[in-house]
């Protein structure tokens, strides 16, 4: 399967621009893992962990420059900048080709050049996508190993086809100055350069499957997004699937491996995907979802046995660890992970560690592991066809402002909360740590082209009208037509009048009191919120109309064994007008910098929004 023509010459084409000493096709299996793992232990940059405790597992530590995305470095070239939008930093094609042509030439010299041939999605999926990432970092291969479905599956879903998406990568020298990666979402080529961490660095993730993947779903009439995916069993009852979007380190794999609290005897969860989502049309039009990843890339610091058990029984064997914390012992640790350190751990860097110190585990480290180790998988993680979707759920972190959870209206205006969306920033990326900073639909780093256009997709995606598309620019006519217009005024199909749009929610796990602390529990206590959505989904649960949306009535979310009294839920589940309406200022204000290319239908709910919040304090 080598002998596809046009791999091979792209492989070839590389070598020689690289100088690479040795080029190695990798075929995903297990010997090829413990052979690189084995070299890398040799060379120092893995250190093997207990074999008793923590059975083929390693630990990397990854320069202290280099621990997470790197956004502002981060481009997308479009032969036009408007179709990058503003959401995107922007270079030239051409441009961006020069500096990256001038960074990899003869940067692999005395270097192992790796051919990583791959699939996102299930090998027979209709959605599939085979991507090929050639690096010259075997930490780069082993993590892939774990991320995508390497090797033979890649190539014979290829065949003699040219169409996959190319990935180059090079560590380079690690330098800052140097670091850049760059998206060509109009030819489906990545290059990376200067940088080993994993956002940057496994260019099948955020890279490919979201970033490319987004810009190739607009076209083809589906959607590529930042969710996680996971399915909800309750007694005697089918599973029901939600999909659910939020910032990076903001409990998408907690979720993604909820564990029911004890009032919730005889509910199974179904791990999915914690991560991506790819969702489109299945054969009665009703909307289903894949997994396109094989494999966790988690935050690892907070995951303990409180917070995401399942999780923490999923590492252990098998593991690759990014920049925690090393006990004398040879075990892992990191804060959260529920035991004491002992005397003599070692931080992230190697450096002798004792409480009081900075954490000893980077707030972004990470572990890697094959998604077939959780407790929870779902064998309809590989099913073809994907599940069928009840929910989008979307949510951040708010302290203030976002109630626990309320119900948009409609699909225009589920779009229109999705869009607005807004979330305190974590350290999954480089820069300021607890600002707030918008972040619709969880993609604001990862949406491969103009936002504007991205939102008018989401609306036409919710009609299901076949071939439509309007998002270039061009007269304001054309654009408030077509699909787009139907979807203003859409509602929600019926639990049993055929295939139904998934209804939209947003949630807020963090909402502070005026103590500081969360009011809400989260973690496992969150099936409570999402118990309410199904049945909204059923056209079941019991909901008062907001000027922000539906919000549970009194007593609509479950609280037997919970210990949160009545003025908690009332400060939860309350809705401040006056706060609202600067933050619809705020929105206006976004909105402006997509000029009249955003879809008329997100300006509209924003005018009726500003009508039903006229006047009002607190609802």
């Amino acid at each position: 399967m080598k002998h596809n023509k046009a791999l091979s010459a792209w492989v070839s084409a590389v070598a020689e621009h690289t100088k690479a000493s040795k080029v190695y096709w990798c075929d995903g299996t297990e010997s090829e893992f413990d052979a690189l793992t084995t070299q890398m232990v040799a060379d120092g940059s893995l250190i093997r962990l207990n074999p008793e405790t923590h059975p083929n597992c390693f630990l990397h530590r990854s320069d202290p420059d280099d621990v997470a995305r790197v956004e502002h470095l981060t481009h997308v070239c479009t032969a036009k900048e408007d179709d990058a939008g503003p959401n995107n930093h922007w270079m030239a094609p051409a441009d961006a080709r020069a500096r990256m042509d001038a960074l990899f030439t003869g940067c692999m010299q005395g270097r192992t050049l790796y051919v990583i041939p791959y699939v996102m999605g299930p090998p027979d999926a209709t959605y599939a996508q085979v991507g090929v990432e050639i690096t010259d970092s075997p930490y780069v291969v082993i993590n892939m190993h774990l991320m995508a479905r390497v090797g033979a599956p890649a190539l014979t879903r290829l065949g003699d086809r040219s169409d996959f998406v190319r990935g180059l990568h090079s560590t380079g020298e690690l330098d800052p100055e140097r670091r850049f990666i760059m998206h060509f979402p109009e030819s489906g080529e990545i290059m990376s350069y200067g940088s080993g961490y994993g956002g940057n660095a496994l260019l099948g993730k955020k890279c490919h499957a979201l970033r490319l993947a987004s810009h190739r779903a607009r076209a083809e009439g589906w959607l590529a997004e930042h969710m996680l995916i996971l399915g909800i069993q309750a007694p005697n009852e089918e599973t029901r699937y939600v999909a659910a979007a939020f910032p990076s380190a903001c409990g998408k794999t907690n979720m993604a491996m909820l564990v029911p609290p004890a009032e919730y005897a005889g509910y199974k969860m179904w791990t999915v995907g914690d991560d991506i989502a790819w969702l489109f049309r299945g054969p009665q039009g009703e909307v289903r979802a894949i997994n396109p990843e094989a494999g966790f890339f988690g935050v690892a610091p907070g995951t303990g046995p409180t917070t995401n058990p399942v999780c923490l029984n999923t590492l252990g064997r098998n593991t690759i660890y990014t920049n925690v914390g090393l006990t004398p012992d040879g075990q892992p640790w990191w804060e959260g992970i529920g035991t004491e350190a002992p005397a003599g751990t070692l931080d992230w860097q190697g450096r002798p560690w004792s409480p009081g110190d900075a954490p000893a585990a980077h707030p972004n480290a990470r572990f890697t592991v094959s998604k077939n180790q959780c407790p929870t998988h779902s064998d309809a993680a590989d099913d073809p066809a994907g599940v069928p979707i009840s929910a989008i759920i979307f949510g951040g972190r708010r302290a203030t402002l976002a109630p626990l959870v309320y119900e948009a209206r409609d699909w225009a205006h589920g779009v229109f909360t999705g869009a607005t969306m807004a979330s305190e920033t974590t350290a999954a990326a480089v820069g300021q740590t607890g600002r707030v900073r918008r972040d619709p639909m969880a993609m604001q780093p990862f949406c491969g082209y103009n936002f504007a256009d991205y939102w008018r997709h989401w609306l036409e995606f919710g009609t299901a009208a076949e071939g439509a598309r309007s998002g270039d620019a061009g007269a304001e006519s054309d654009r408030n037509s077509g699909p787009e217009s139907a979807a203003r005024s859409g509602q929600y199909s019926g639990p049993h009048s055929g295939p139904s749009l998934p209804h939209i929610f947003h949630v807020n796990w963090f909402r502070r009191g005026a103590e500081g602390g969360f009011i809400w529990p989260g973690f496992g206590q969150n099936l409570r919120v999402l118990e309410w959505i199904l049945k909204r989904c059923a056209g079941q649960g019991d909901a008062v109309e907001t000027p922000l949306g539906y919000l549970p009535a009194a007593d609509a979310i479950n609280l037997d064994g919970l210990d949160l009294d009545a003025d908690a839920m009332d400060a939860l589940l309350s809705v401040d007008g006056a706060a609202w309406n600067q933050e619809l200022d705020a929105i206006e204000a976004e909105f402006a910098k997509y000029g009249n290319r955003i879809p008329s239908a997100l300006t509209e709910t924003l005018a009726d929004a500003r009508r039903r919040f006229a006047g009002s304090k607190a609802a």
